[in-house]
């Protein structure tokens, strides 16, 4: 009886489609025999964060939206496993369904795309950045409260598209994602992570599958990077203490050299006239809890004033 393929569930932008034929080439690297035709298959689920590009995503439900229709396909054995960009993925995941592996991380910093200047210190005041993230625009207003952020959803392409019509001055993508496009050097700089720090987990992909799927959790465990995971998890516990969703302008970045684990994180006010930041080194083996005890300090330090704003 002829096995059946490994259906890998992707959303069909051409981000995603690049992403997961990147995921597709590794495992058929590491599993010759999933390199056979027909062995892997691509299946294009459309979600709802592709369909609604006129509102931001936290009007329409959240960064979940980018996951909502892959994790039921899994759910409902449609597809096997689906790939995703770490930094859509929810803090909590659906009853049945893991994370099985993250591949090794890209870039994780954020690049500047403009026709009108070569940085973000050089625009002009008044001009308009835009950008769906708040974390972006809590940032880019910190340090140019002269600037406007007005709304610009839509993948990529269609971001500097808009660009180019004039919809914006300026816009901020991620250098991992212009890469994988093929178009890095439509950047015209990369923002330094004392500047502009990433959302949790930005430059690097994961495969979800369905708990009891042993034979799959297995054969992912063969691309997936212990470094990049440790790292992603401790921006994640820092994420999930703060109980973090669209709503909620945060910024972190884990690194580690050898056993010493560094994590920065960023938590702010939409309108960059207040934020709260944290600073903490640790072993690698505690990054959990290095993680969580962050998230707790900048819960601590926010207080009702952060709360308040975002009623």
């Amino acid at each position: 009886m002829a096995r059946r393929p490994l259906r890998i569930g992707t959303r069909g932008s051409p981000m995603a489609l690049a992403q997961t034929g990147m995921v597709r080439d590794r495992i058929a690297a590491a599993h010759p025999a999933l390199a056979e035709p027909g062995a892997m298959e691509l299946v294009v689920v459309t979600t709802v964060a592709d369909k609604v590009l006129d509102r931001p995503l936290s009007e329409i439900g959240g960064k979940g939206l980018f996951t909502k229709e892959l994790e039921q396909a899994l759910l409902a054995d449609q597809v096997d496993v689906a790939v995703h960009s770490m930094k859509d993925v929810e803090t909590w995941l659906p009853d049945g369904l893991v994370i099985a592996c993250i591949l090794a991380r890209d870039d994780p910093r954020d690049a500047f795309l403009s026709p009108r200047a070569g940085r973000l210190a050089d625009l002009a005041p008044g001009s308009r950045v835009g950008t769906s993230s708040l974390r972006r625009g809590a940032q880019v207003l910190m340090r140019r409260p002269d600037l406007q952020i007005v709304p610009l959803r839509g993948n990529a392409n269609t971001r500097m598209k808009r660009l180019e019509e004039g919809a914006c001055d300026a816009t901020l993508l991620a250098i991992a994602g212009l890469e994988r496009l093929g178009l890095a050097d439509r950047a015209q700089e990369i923002l330094p992570v004392n500047e502009m720090l990433p959302a949790v987990a930005q430059g690097a992909l994961g495969i979800e599958c369905r708990a009891g799927d042993a034979d799959v959790i297995a054969l992912l465990q063969a691309v997936a990077c212990p470094t990049t995971t440790i790292a992603v998890n401790a921006e994640r516990a820092l994420l999930a203490e703060l109980d973090g969703s669209c709503r909620t302008p945060i910024a972190a970045l884990a690194q580690i050299d050898g056993d010493s684990l560094t994590l920065d994180g960023l938590l702010f006010l939409p309108d960059g006239s207040a934020h709260w930041a944290t600073h903490r080194t640790g072993r690698v083996a505690d990054a959990l809890a290095i993680g969580r005890d962050a998230g707790a300090e900048l819960k601590a330090k926010a207080g009702e004033t952060y709360r308040a704003k975002l009623q």
